[in-house]
């Protein structure tokens, strides 16, 4: 099947879902300040083992591949390996994003004994001053501990996630390096303003230039760094980047928050673009199946203010979530367009009517900031 075929075929929607990305807690012992949960506090009212187990055998039942289980931190959950370990004996396969705080020589030895399991260790800079501006102090060497813990007990490659910024960009280069001194594949990902990121985006976005070089070394690195498919507004410079290139929110996959609420996307945490709640009646199938928001992002696309524009098909109009909390409409350009639809979209924004995430689990602020955790 040609690839723009296949592209076609998933705007449409799947029966299931072939990521699911799963918050398992908004307890966080960091506040990074792109936090696209904004998480830091556990919700009492986040899903119990039980319940927890529950979905996992629905979507073990739709034959979901994987799911990408993230957080906050998942590790701080007390049944984490407990919920690790029954997915992968129910046929789903595990990726889960960490700070590593957590991963010592013990739990890098058990993580390594398991099946279909795959790590994600965060950073964002590749020197402290970088990372811990973004992470907090203290965090990228908690970080490079776990990839050497991992390392010591024979894991594997590992993958070492980034997201790309105006501060880190220059280290693209050696972050590959990185990743490949360890063995590890390297993942980068497109900073969207969502989360804490509302607020800090302005400041952390590449620039219209950093846009390019970024789109140059990805076409240059891309078929051995992965992307989540975060960067397809960039195709709008020439060459197609290598992957689907599409916004898959609603169609391919979407989000389970710590409470089970579903979103369409994990970059839209908004009441807006919630389609449900796995403790309905139905559970998460239902959701997924007969969500009315779902079934109306799978409707095709229509260009809107992006009509006249030849790149259109390239970029298929950019990211959902990155629209809409800059402000922009869902039909208009994407904040970051290569061909400056944005900045001319964001000129006559009226801050005041932008959107602010539906939830902010961030710890109140104190004078000072205790050191990071590094063990449980």
């Amino acid at each position: 099947m040609r690839a723009s075929s296949l592209v076609e075929q998933l705007k449409g929607g799947l029966d299931a879902p072939i990521c699911l990305t799963w918050e398992l807690t908004y307890a966080c012992n960091l506040a990074c300040v792109h936090c696209l949960s904004s998480s830091g506090r556990r919700d009492p009212a986040e899903l119990s083992t039980t319940e927890a187990m529950t979905v996992l055998d629905e979507l073990a039942a739709l034959q979901v591949f994987y799911i990408n289980i993230g957080g906050g931190e998942p590790m701080i959950r007390r049944d984490f390996f407990d919920l690790v370990s029954y997915a992968v004996d129910v046929g789903i396969g595990v990726k889960f994003s960490t700070n590593g705080t957590f991963i010592d020589p013990q739990a890098a030895r058990r993580l390594a004994a398991m099946d279909y399991l795959d790590v994600q260790i965060s950073i964002d800079g590749l020197d402290a001053a970088t990372n811990d501006a973004v992470r907090g102090a203290g965090s990228y060497a908690v970080a490079r501990r776990a990839m050497d813990n991992l390392a010591g007990a024979g894991f594997g490659p590992f993958k070492i996630s980034v997201v790309v910024t105006r501060e880190n960009v220059a280290q693209l280069d050696g972050f590959k390096a990185l990743a490949d001194s360890y063995g590890a594949q390297l993942r980068v990902t497109r900073l969207r303003p969502s989360g804490r990121a509302v607020d800090s985006w302005a400041s952390l976005h590449p620039t219209a230039e950093q846009q390019r070089l970024l789109y140059a070394w990805l076409l240059s690195n891309g078929q051995d760094v992965l992307t989540g498919d975060s960067f397809f507004h960039l195709n709008a410079l020439g060459d197609p980047l290598p992957g689907l290139n599409l916004c898959g929110a609603g169609r391919v996959v979407c989000l389970i928050d710590p409470v089970g609420d579903v979103y369409a996307c994990p970059f839209v945490i908004h009441d807006e673009f919630k389609a449900g709640n796995v403790r309905d009646a139905g559970g998460f199938g239902a959701v997924w199946r007969g969500s009315e928001l779902f079934r109306s992002l799978r409707e095709p696309d229509a260009a809107g203010a992006c009509s006249s524009c030849g790149s259109y098909v390239a970029c298929q109009g950019g990211c959902m979530a990155a629209k809409f909390f800059t402000g922009l409409p869902l039909d208009g350009p994407d904040p970051e367009c290569v061909r400056g639809g944005g900045l001319e979209g964001l000129a006559v924004v009226d801050p005041a009517t932008v959107p602010r995430p539906a939830i902010d689990h961030s710890k109140p602020v104190r004078l000072t900031r205790k050191p990071v955790v590094t063990a449980i």
